[in-house]
């Protein structure tokens, strides 16, 4: 697979990461964990090499499978995980709230390096901004770890353009991670032209909407209590009925390109800027092998102009998170 690099920060990775979440946490219960160390791997040997977790997912158990996925591949590989949730370090119980205290950075960062068995942690993201902790001082603890060889990249999560700025100030943020996709393009407003401008790579997490830009996904769809799509309104019946529209427009541009809606939509998003890297999440090895030739459909001017009038038919319909979630977020 090609590899892009993320922004002026020197970290390159495959033009395509995997995010490990939903092995783990957020999609109802986890996958049989041999299942998800398989996945990973069978990641690796198809030119992945750039893999997401976080201590919430779980919490704690996804970094640990990710961990032994990877440790026989660690110099072939870019880890990254995230601080910034109270969680109880001895149960792993989630406290709720945020956390971003030095103090606190400095215990989440020691216990990530033993989880993923590694040395030093390739990528470490502010996961939600704590608005009780300065971002000077978010950052500034950051750049010690940096200096003491634990951490090698600094990054954010669903920051807030003002926040980017105050944070790089201190210290070179090499990625920032939030929500892109067909369906959600709000980081186009702000944030791109910042990131451009700063040289700060892009990391588009739900790149194919949640599942739902692949196609596999209709109003009679039910999801299981532990699955946070639950609980999102963008994915109530109704929405998503009314959001098939997009999807039907996505399935014909795929079918005259010879791919899938969510190849056609991966492909949108590595169109877009040279040093953004989508990574979306799978289970399944024939998602991961679908999700990949994402990476080899060439889209041209004329596509991506067809795409773009499709967009403008439809009014994608309901909030992207609830609102407890939708608080955390551009800060």
């Amino acid at each position: 697979m090609e590899t892009r690099k993320l922004g002026t920060s020197g970290l390159e990775v495959s033009a395509l990461g995997l995010g490990c979440m939903g092995i783990s946490f957020g999609l109802g219960p986890a996958v049989d964990r041999a299942e998800g160390v398989a996945l990973i791997r069978a990641a690796v040997a198809r030119g992945v090499t750039f893999f997401d977790t976080a201590e919430v997912y779980g919490p704690f158990v996804n970094e640990d499978v990710v961990g032994e996925a990877l440790q026989p591949f660690r110099d072939q590989v870019v880890i990254a995980t995230k601080f910034g949730f109270r969680i109880d370090p001895a149960t792993g119980e989630n406290l709720g709230g945020l956390d971003s205290r030095p103090a606190h950075i400095r215990e989440v960062a020691e216990a990530s390096l033993r989880r993923l068995r590694v040395e030093a942690l390739d990528l470490f993201y502010q996961h939600r901004v704590d608005p009780e902790v300065p971002i000077e001082d978010v950052a500034g603890t950051v750049a010690d770890l940096v200096r003491e060889g634990k951490v090698r990249h600094f990054g954010l999560s669903e920051a807030g353009a003002g926040t980017i700025r105050r944070a790089h100030a201190v210290h070179p943020v090499a990625a920032l991670q939030s929500e892109y996709s067909l369906w959600w393009r709000e980081p186009e407003r702000e944030i791109l032209p910042l990131l451009e401008e700063l040289g700060i790579g892009f990391v588009p997490f739900s790149p194919l909407g949640r599942g739902f830009l692949t196609g596999k996904i209709d109003a009679a769809t039910t999801f299981d209590p532990g699955d946070i799509r639950a609980t999102v309104p963008r994915f109530t019946p109704e929405a998503r009925q009314a959001n098939l529209a997009l999807v039907d427009r996505l399935k014909a541009i795929a079918a005259a390109k010879g791919g899938t809606p969510a190849q056609v939509a991966l492909a949108w998003i590595l169109a877009q800027k040279p040093w953004i890297v989508p990574i979306p999440g799978t289970r399944r090895l024939e998602r991961l092998e679908e999700n990949l030739g994402g990476a080899e459909l060439a889209l041209t001017p004329a596509d991506l102009a067809a795409i773009d009038r499709a967009l403008a038919e439809v009014e994608i319909q309901g909030a992207r998170y609830p609102e407890h979630l939708q608080r955390l977020v551009g800060r």
